[in-house]
């Protein structure tokens, strides 16, 4: 009776384990696949664009990885575990071309130092690693630089440097053209910043005249004050012109 009752001891324990293992397993990578099966691409009709084959582009917006000043250890681990998890696997099921983040990829960009930016770049790059065939596209958000006033040179340059992109910028694949523009250097108050940036989008407008689909990718962001208090928004806009055919 001793033997029989260790023995059910030790299968229940067992049981118990690996009941344990089985739910972490599902909660920390199982989960994620039911809720992005329920996403898939568009139906387009097969002569929609005269054979050229659709193009897949994945956008997201407002990654704000935690830093150094405000974000906990703990809540950084657990926020961009789950990040990382849901993001590689919409890879693996949808397997977008390309991928938009449409600004604030980090929460504390506008005022990290340079220990700290680095920090938070290394971990974006492990979270949102990806194959080299799929490109991916990093918007400025205000998080990134600060708003306009609190906008440098500095803070600009090691951004574009880090993300490999310009304030104003074609990204062209599949005959679709993507103008990336940074809504920070839209104050139209004639800062040497604002100033640049605008030049270049007038030179790209030039380089754009005859094109068939330009796509405008950028931020805009939205405050709503109510009494004493200030409410800010973010909304990623996305515009598309298309030339009339004549």
């Amino acid at each position: 009776m001793h033997g029989l009752s260790c023995k059910c001891k030790w299968g229940l324990t067992f049981t118990l384990f690996l009941s344990v293992i089985c739910v972490f397993i599902f909660c920390e990578y199982l989960i994620y696949y039911p809720a992005i099966l329920r996403c898939s691409w568009p139906k387009l009709n097969g002569d929609s664009r005269k054979g050229v084959p659709p193009l897949r582009a994945l956008f997201l917006s407002d990654t704000h990885l935690l830093g150094a000043v405000k974000g906990h250890w703990f809540d950084k681990l657990r926020r961009e575990w789950q990040m990382e998890r849901a993001f590689q696997t919409a890879l693996g099921v949808l397997q977008p071309e390309m991928v938009f983040i449409l600004g604030d990829i980090f929460d504390e960009g506008k005022w990290s130092s340079p220990k700290d930016w680095e920090d938070d770049v290394r971990r974006f790059k492990q979270i949102f690693r990806h194959p080299r065939d799929m490109e991916l596209i990093a918007i400025i958000g205000n998080h990134d630089i600060g708003f306009h006033h609190e906008m440098s040179w500095y803070k600009l340059e090691r951004f574009e440097r880090v993300f490999n992109v310009t304030s104003a910028r074609i990204v062209t694949n599949k005959g679709v053209n993507f103008v990336l523009v940074n809504s920070m250097a839209m104050h139209g108050d004639r800062c040497p910043i604002c100033e640049h940036v605008e030049n270049e989008l007038y030179s790209l407008s030039q380089a754009l005249n005859c094109s068939v689909l330009v796509i405008l990718i950028t931020t805009i962001i939205l405050i709503n004050a109510t009494h004493t208090h200030k409410h800010t928004n973010k909304m990623g806009v996305i515009g598309i012109w298309k030339e009339a055919e004549i």
